[in-house]
């Protein structure tokens, strides 16, 4: 019978081990997330990447970046070079509607019953920097807003954004912009 416990002996010892070997290696696991080894290029040395650092700081945005390039930069040009008055308001919103489908990243007012469930100036500051430029583009050109209108709606079948759905007289208003824009 001694001879029996011994074996069963051996045996707990050796799953022992097995065990804190699986624990050791579980342990490690755990010991410095998201970094790596890398030799580099120029000088052949081994370094350390962070590469969670690297993560966190390509996705933290400027809030007054993003609020300058909104308020001042975007809306402001808009509301500047766009036609005032009460005759071109259903051109403006439909302007602004394609602004603001490429903003929130194809969402759109029709989508949700007048909800667009998504507020563009809180996407992200690349996106604005991209409108920024066509805003920018066009008040240094042409100014025409059937050219804006239509370099927005363009700028939306690049991504692949739907465009706002309206009723049929706006629907016509904003074909004709387009067509316009095109002559």
């Amino acid at each position: 019978m001694k001879d029996n416990n011994k074996k069963e002996d051996k045996k707990v010892e050796k799953l022992s081990e097995a065990d804190l070997e699986r624990m050791e290696l579980l342990r490690r696991s755990y010991e410095k997330k998201g970094k790596q080894l890398t030799i580099s290029s120029t000088t052949g040395s081994l370094q350390e990447i962070d590469e969670l650092k690297q993560i966190v700081g390509k996705q933290m945005e400027n809030a007054e970046e993003k609020y300058s390039i909104y308020y001042k930069g975007i809306r402001n040009l808009l509301m500047d070079h766009l036609p005032k008055g009460d005759n071109y308001k259903q051109m403006r919103d439909i302007i602004y509607d394609e602004k603001n489908i490429f903003l929130n990243l194809g969402k759109r007012k029709s989508d949700h019953k007048g909800i667009r469930g998504s507020d563009g100036r809180m996407t992200y500051q690349p996106i604005m920097n991209e409108i920024l430029d066509v805003v920018i583009s066009w008040v240094g050109e042409s100014q025409n807003p059937f050219e804006l209108y239509k370099e927005l709606y363009l700028l939306n079948e690049k991504h692949g954004y739907p465009h706002e759905e309206y009723d049929l007289s706006t629907k016509g208003v904003a074909n004709a912009m387009l067509k316009l824009a095109q002559d």
